[in-house]
């Protein structure tokens, strides 16, 4: 696989062009659906961008929708073959969060909030682990092993040379006085915070305690921006057992103000690092 086809963000390209087709015809899912003898579920799926097309899906669609321009059907074609390849991750066999990661891989930029934990890409891989282990406590050492990896992986999009990712974090009060793994991982976690909150690209900013009630209280989210215009914004909900994202304009915009307010209530950055190295050195005794 070329290094530069992310099959995630290709698969969001094409189901985005096959409902901008569908929408010109004057269709519904319903009805394509019919016409294709397959669920509305399966159409809605390839237009979100959360399942494989295959290229006999552009084929039958493309005929659904009457595309005359064959350097439109051959273009969704090659878009088909592309997301149908594996992405780095896919070396590590399964992962619950497949498609968050191609999306974190590809995003210009990422804005989080966290509520009770230190955020993966800044995370020390000893916290990670104790934290994996904590978090899911009848997983195997091999699983635990694996995701941390994965982990480890990711955070190379903060030191990439060129075009790192530019990454904003909010973290409440919490994520710093809750102890994973021991006092001596927490040191070595916010001493790594600090140490990374230096880079020109990585903004890290604490909400404290005494802010009250503020507009993060529903709990952690994300939202990932990218380059390419064609590829809109996207917040990331992670849950238990399946994550939510969310793309419609309207969406994206209520958790972008939230997330001002979020970053207006908080201590400046200078603030931040103090208050994190102050907690740090609590850690020491």
């Amino acid at each position: 696989m070329a290094s530069n086809v992310n099959p995630t963000v290709r698969r969001r390209r094409l189901g985005q062009e096959l409902r901008r087709l569908r929408e010109l015809k004057g269709m519904t899912a319903e009805e394509v659906a019919e016409r294709l003898l397959v669920s509305q579920s399966k159409i809605s799926r390839l237009e979100n961008g959360r399942r494989s097309i295959s290229q006999r899906d552009v084929r039958d669609l493309c005929g659904v929708y009457e595309v005359e321009d064959q350097r439109i059907v051959d273009s969704l074609m090659e878009m088909a073959r592309d997301s149908r390849q594996q992405g780095w991750w896919h070396t590590f066999g399964d992962i619950p969060y497949s498609v968050y990661i191609g999306l974190e891989t590809d995003a210009e930029s990422l804005r989080v909030y966290e509520p009770q934990l230190v955020t993966g890409l800044l995370q020390t891989r000893a916290y990670a682990e104790a934290l994996v282990q904590g978090a899911l406590p009848e997983t195997s050492t091999a699983e635990i092993e694996k995701r941390v990896q994965v982990r480890m992986r990711r955070q190379e999009r903060i030191t990439a040379e060129g075009t790192p990712l530019r990454l904003w974090v909010v973290l409440d009060e919490a994520a710093l006085k809750r102890v994973v793994g021991s006092k001596l991982v927490m040191r070595e976690q916010l001493e790594h915070l600090i140490e990374m909150s230096q880079l020109p690209h990585v903004t890290v900013q604490v909400l404290p305690f005494e802010v009250g009630a503020h507009p993060g209280l529903n709990g952690q989210y994300a939202i990932l921006e990218f380059t390419d215009a064609a590829d809109s914004s996207v917040v990331y909900l992670e849950g238990v057992t399946s994550d939510l994202y969310l793309e419609k304009a309207q969406d994206v915009q209520k958790y972008a103000v939230m997330y001002e307010h979020l970053r207006a209530q908080s201590l400046n950055v200078e603030q931040s690092r103090q208050y994190i190295s102050d907690v740090a050195k609590s850690y020491a005794d």
